[in-house]
C-alpha cells in the first residue's frame, strides 16, 4: 500500500508538470499564430489549468470507470470552492469584479444545479455530453466577446499576466504540447491504477478516491495558480481561475467524457452532489457581500469541506 501512496503522489506530480508544459507550448503556439494575449487568456490558459481534470476523466470513461469521471468533476468543483478559494481568501481577501458576480458566478450556480437533473438516472449518455460539450462553447464565446468589450484595462492586463511567454521557435512549441500530453496520459494511467487500489485495500469505493484524492491531485494546477496569485496581491484571479475551472469541468470535462464513452455511476450519491450544489449557492451570496470573499468567509469555506471529508471518507 506504501507503494501504492507513493506512485499517486508521484502521478500528482507528472499530471502538473504535464499540465504546465501543455499550457506554455499550447500558448506560445497561439502568440505565434497571432492570437491576442486575451483571447490565450480565456481559452488556452483557462482551460489548460484543468487539463489534467479532462485527461484524467477521459481515460477513466474509456476504461468504464464512470464512477472514476464524475467523482472527479464533483470532486474537483467542491476542492476549488472549498479548499482553493479558502486558502487564498486566507492569505489575501479577494476583491470580486462585478462581471464575475452578474454573469460568471451565476452560470456556474446554474450548471452546478442542472448537474443532478443529468445525472439523474446514473447515467450520462452521448446526446447529453453533446450538449454540455456545446454549452462550454457558446460560454466561451460569449464570454471572450464580452472580454474583448470590456473597457477595464486591469482586468485586461491581468489576463496578460497569465499568458506565459513565447518559446524560442515552433519546434519547443509542439515539443512542449507533446512533451505535455504524454506525461499527462502517463500521470493519469498511474493516478488511476494506484487509486483503485488504494480503494480496494482501505475497503472504500472508487467514487469516494476519485472525490477526494483524484479530485485533489488533479486540481494541483488551479490551487498553485491561485495561491501564487494570492502571494503576489493579486488573489481576484482566484475567482475567475476558480469559477471558469468549475463551469468547465461540468460542461467541457464531464461532457467530453460522455461522449467518448457514455457514463454509467451509481456509487455517487445524492449527498455528494448536494454539497457540490450547496457550495456553488454558498459562494454567491459570499461574492455578493461587500464584493469581496473575507478572510472569516474562507474559514467557513475550509470547514465546510473538513466535515463533508468527515462524513465521507467512513463509507
Amino acid at each position: 500500500m506504501v507503494v501504492a501512496w507513493l506512485l499517486v503522489f508521484f502521478s500528482l506530480g507528472i499530471l502538473f508538470l504535464g499540465g504546465e508544459a501543455l499550457v506554455k507550448g499550447a500558448s506560445s503556439l497561439a502568440q505565434r499564430a497571432g492570437l491576442t494575449p486575451l483571447m490565450i487568456g480565456l481559452t488556452v490558459v483557462a482551460f489548460g489549468t484543468s487539463s489534467p481534470e479532462l485527461v484524467v476523466s477521459l481515460k477513466a470513461s474509456l476504461t468504464g470507470q464512470g464512477d472514476i469521471t464524475v467523482g472527479n468533476v464533483l470532486g474537483s468543483n467542491i476542492f476549488n470552492i472549498g479548499v482553493i478559494l479558502g486558502i487564498t481568501a486566507l492569505i489575501c481577501p479577494i476583491p470580486v469584479r462585478s462581471q464575475i458576480v452578474k454573469f460568471d458566478a451565476p452560470i456556474m450556480v446554474v450548471v452546478a444545479v442542472v448537474t443532478p437533473f443529468v445525472l439523474f438516472d446514473k447515467n450520462v449518455d452521448r446526446l447529453e455530453g453533446l450538449l454540455l460539450s456545446l454549452a462550454i462553447v457558446a460560454y466561451t464565446v460569449w464570454n471572450y466577446v464580452l472580454a474583448k468589450n470590456t473597457s477595464d484595462l486591469e482586468e485586461l492586463s491581468e489576463f496578460e499576466q497569465e499568458v506565459p511567454k513565447m518559446l524560442k521557435n515552433a519546434l519547443w512549441d509542439l515539443a512542449y504540447i507533446v512533451g505535455g500530453l504524454a506525461l499527462l496520459m502517463l500521470g493519469s494511467r498511474v493516478l488511476l491504477d494506484n487509486a483503485v487500489v488504494i480503494a480496494r485495500i482501505l475497503g472504500v469505493s472508487e467514487a469516494v478516491i476519485a472525490i477526494t484524492i483524484v479530485a485533489a491531485g488533479t486540481s494541483m494546477p488551479e490551487l498553485v495558480t491561485c495561491v501564487v496569485a494570492a502571494f503576489h496581491r493579486h488573489p481576484d484571479i482566484a475567482i475567475g481561475n476558480v469559477i471558469g475551472s468549475n463551469i468547465f469541468n461540468i460542461l467541457g470535462v464531464l461532457g467530453t467524457s460522455a461522449l467518448a464513452q457514455p457514463l454509467a455511476s451509481y456509487a455517487i450519491s445524492n449527498v455528494d452532489m448536494g454539497v457540490m450544489v450547496g457550495f456553488s449557492l454558498l459562494l454567491l451570496p459570499m461574492l455578493w457581500t461587500d464584493r469581496k470573499l473575507r478572510r472569516f468567509e474562507s474559514v467557513a469555506l475550509l470547514l465546510s469541506y473538513g466535515l463533508y471529508l468527515a462524513w465521507l471518507w467512513p463509507k
